[in-house]
């Protein structure tokens, strides 16, 4: 046995890197699991008021890839948790020990190829589900579940941040994977979530699910979209659930040939379905307006007759590392997103939608108070996006923190200075019946020219006078995608406090 070990770990050779810009500077690979008590404040005090726990998780290669390269959102999945504790910071990160960790962890080696093309995986791993864990957080039900919208959900050890295991809701969820881009009504405890091709790859099925304050399956309904694509978001209000289809789609001919998972159709409308929240499959309800694309939505909301969902929209291109289907190049200008609201008339005749640009700036990531998701008079929103003042720190621009008050339009910034971006800005309140926006933004600052990270925060209604605090790291916390702040109330009782007036 020692001997077969030695010949597969010799045949496997030393972990090289490709040679690529993915796998340079800020994006290189980590590949650190750490511990940090008493992390180090640079500037200002840490609020004594904020205590509980940030989670954050984003793609860190465990080996290099098959093949040699791949897109940036594939990788094993590593959570990074800041434990706040009257004034004092630690910080902690993890791998998350899925299938595809532990085989590749006993070969010594990557066994699986393109991005979620289960035919161009080695033969090794065909029996092994490749879910990476590596895109979302959320805590409910007295469980910290980390999300990739094809596997289920992976408990960990909130404290720890140690793998339980993959988690299925006792088997009452049937669809085969769960979306990564749960929402979460603080007002009633419930946990709102859906999958698409949710019977498999290329698979038209959808399925939404209501989750009880007890971790327990409340609510389902199934209804077919109008093609197997990309759903990677939706939106809640206090009566509806938003599902915008965008012409993102999965060919399995396609993968069977080696290809990408998903290619861009810009000769196709953008659909829309709403669903009442407790509603069944033959109430939805169904719009059509012109190509468009969102990887993220801010919220939705409800007036009347009237759902309006707020989405940070480009008109007409998706994600830049997926291609165009007719094999023509990407139009980087139509891929440009800013945050919009579209509407949806509930008592019209019409499929058609109404289309309005909130703010000029381009931005991503965005987010709200998190108590106030699908709340009827939620007001103010949060992304990261680009400062027109300053040249960009790489990407396309989206270094600063920004922060929006609807009713108002006023729109507010804080850049992090020279050589330095943002990851996606977290709120937490003050109190846990503290008014909207009353709290604080917790954001991870990538410090390019040392190779290092920070997390800032900053007062959420105040953004633009820079940290209250700047919590500095010795390393570097590789991009992060999505995660959650969890109050202390939260983590010791399993339930967040109901604050919702309206």
């Amino acid at each position: 046995m020692g001997s077969i070990y030695l010949e597969e770990l010799s045949a496997v050779g030393a972990v090289r890197f490709p040679d690529i810009p993915l796998y340079q500077g800020f994006g290189a690979p980590v590949r650190l699991e750490a511990d940090l008590r008493d992390c180090e404040v640079i500037s200002g005090a840490v609020p004594k008021d904020l205590n509980g726990i940030l989670y954050r998780c984003g793609p860190d290669r465990q080996y290099p890839p098959m093949g040699g390269d791949d897109i940036f959102i594939d990788g094993e999945g590593m959570v990074v948790m800041f434990r706040f504790e009257n004034g004092h910071v630690d910080f902690r990160s993890r791998y998350v020990r899925t299938e595809r960790f532990r085989i590749q962890e006993t070969h010594r080696r990557a066994l699986f190829g393109r991005y979620r093309n289960r035919y161009t995986r080695d033969p090794m791993a065909q029996n092994c589900n490749p879910g990476t864990a590596n895109t979302n957080v959320v805590w409910h039900g007295g469980k910290l579940l980390v999300l990739k919208e094809d596997d289920m959900p992976y408990e960990l050890d909130p404290y720890t941040l140690q793998t339980i295991g993959r988690y299925d809701y006792e088997g009452t969820i049937k669809s085969v994977w769960m979306s990564a881009h749960p929402h979460l009504d603080q007002t009633t405890n419930e946990l709102l979530t859906f999958a698409y091709q949710a019977k498999g790859d290329g698979t038209t099925d959808v399925a939404y699910y209501v989750i009880g304050p007890d971790g327990k399956l409340k609510h389902e309904v199934w209804f077919n979209a109008p093609w197997a694509g990309m759903v990677h978001d939706f939106a809640i209000s206090d009566r509806y659930v938003i599902f915008p289809f965008f012409p993102l789609l999965t060919d399995v001919d396609v993968l069977k040939k080696g290809g990408p998972f998903y290619t861009w159709h810009r000769d196709l409308q953008t659909v829309v379905a709403i669903v009442p929240r407790y509603g069944t499959a033959d109430q939805v309800r169904w719009f059509r307006g012109d190509t468009s694309f969102a990887g993220h939505m801010m919220n939705g909301s409800t007036d009347g007759s009237k759902v309006s969902l707020d989405v940070c929209l480009s008109r007409g291109s998706s994600f830049f590392f997926f291609p165009n289907h007719d094999g023509t190049p990407p139009d980087p200008n139509q891929g440009i997103p800013h945050l919009t609201r579209l509407t949806f008339d509930m008592a019209g005749n019409t499929e058609s939608y109404k289309t309005n640009q909130l703010y000029d700036w381009l931005c991503e990531m965005p987010r709200a108070d998190d108590r106030y998701y699908g709340n009827r008079t939620y007001r103010k929103g949060y992304v990261i996006c680009h400062d027109p003042s300053r040249k960009s720190a790489g990407g396309i621009g989206l270094s600063s923190v920004g922060q929006f008050d609807h009713p108002t339009g006023s729109a507010k910034l804080w850049n992090p200075g020279p050589d330095s971006g943002v990851q996606e800005p977290l709120f937490a309140p003050r109190k846990p019946n503290s008014s909207e926006g009353e709290g604080y933004l917790l954001a991870l600052v990538n410090r390019l020219a040392e190779n290092r990270s920070d997390l800032a925060i900053l007062d959420a209604q105040n953004v633009e006078a820079g940290p209250i605090a700047l919590v500095k790291l010795p390393h570097r916390v590789r991009m992060t995608f999505h995660g959650m702040w969890v109050a202390e109330e939260a983590l010791s009782t399993g339930r967040y406090p109901a604050v919702r007036t309206a």
